[in-house]
């Protein structure tokens, strides 16, 4: 069975999505369409290569940091000489006002790295803060989940900054765990479904993945997917179900004795988590942690050293 990400700590998480390549691959974009194919600040060229300076990075609102783990990937790629010091790690909580972290060197160098890196941490503690927001709201017996609802090219950053908020990671992608969805089967009978569950879990657990999980619309189809062997389905997911229906599902569920958890999800809001947690899913996947979220303001200050 693959690691199951959501055991690991954030620091052994990033390393493990690091190890995927796709943040340095990230921050190479990033390098170069800032500085173009010759690696040129050329305003940075202006200012004295001796001058060696301090830069404190702050927070301008309150915000749940996350992508300060990034910071020695990000200063390699730009191929910078400067010395960083954390001063609030990924997943605490800041007031406005309040260092993250400090980097020192040569001027030039700062001014170099400047931009990509406020850009990084304002997304990053974006997506961190609206998954903290969400949290707070649900009891700890539900699990709150992101989505593949990311920005193309920063979904292992997104989904760091998900877990720094208090959140959990649903599957990373197409290839690490079998999530049937509607469209899936959409062309099939009734009759046919719980064969083809069948068949999808035995793939699955033969892939290695992560895990198995099936979309269904209505408890029609939830009945169905409860007729299959307890063990074919890890979790069921309830799509733009009311309440009522989550309720129902739930004693459906326990009625059948079947292991497979319930996840709810489809359009939830910070003003409605709360109540569809305690209708008694286990999880609630919240697509708008990744695309909705708002950047946090953060700014460098720099000083003579």
């Amino acid at each position: 069975m693959s690691i199951d990400l959501n055991t690991r700590t954030l620091p052994e998480l990033y390393h493990d999505l690091a190890q995927t390549g796709l943040p340095r691959r990230l921050l190479q974009l990033a390098h170069d369409e800032d500085l173009g194919p010759e690696s040129r600040d050329i305003t940075a060229e202006l200012v004295a290569d001796a001058s060696r300076s301090v830069a404190t990075i702050r927070a301008r609102q309150p915000a749940t940091v996350a992508g300060i783990a990034c910071l020695p990937d990000l200063l390699d790629v730009f191929r910078v000489s400067l010395e960083a010091s954390v001063l609030a790690a990924d997943g605490e909580r800041v007031d406005r006002g309040e260092a993250v972290a400090s980097l020192t060197g040569r001027l030039a160098d700062l001014v170099r790295v400047e931009r990509t890196l406020l850009n990084l941490l304002g997304r990053l503690s974006g997506i961190a803060t609206r998954t903290h927001e969400f949290a707070a709201r649900i009891p700890e017996s539900c699990s709150l989940l992101d989505t593949r609802k990311t920005t193309p090219g920063l979904r292992t950053l997104e989904k760091y900054a998900v877990r720094c908020g208090g959140g959990r990671l649903h599957r990373i992608g197409l290839n690490d765990a079998v999530l049937i969805k509607d469209n899936h089967i959409a062309h099939m009978e009734d009759t046919e479904l719980t064969a083809f569950i069948e068949r999808a879990s035995a793939h699955g657990r033969a892939a290695d993945a992560a895990f198995v999980e099936i979309e269904v619309d209505t408890l029609d189809q939830l009945g169905a997917v409860l007729a299959t062997p307890p063990e074919a389905v890890d979790f069921i997911l309830l799509d733009n179900m009311t309440n009522e229906q989550l309720r129902t599902a739930v004693r459906m569920r326990n009625a059948a004795n079947h292991r497979a958890k319930l996840e709810a999800s489809g359009g939830i809001t910070l003003e409605t988590i709360a109540a569809v947690a305690e209708t008694g899913v286990e999880r609630v996947s919240v697509g708008s942690l990744t695309h909705q979220a708002r950047s946090i303001d953060f700014g460098l200050d720099i000083d003579a050293a």
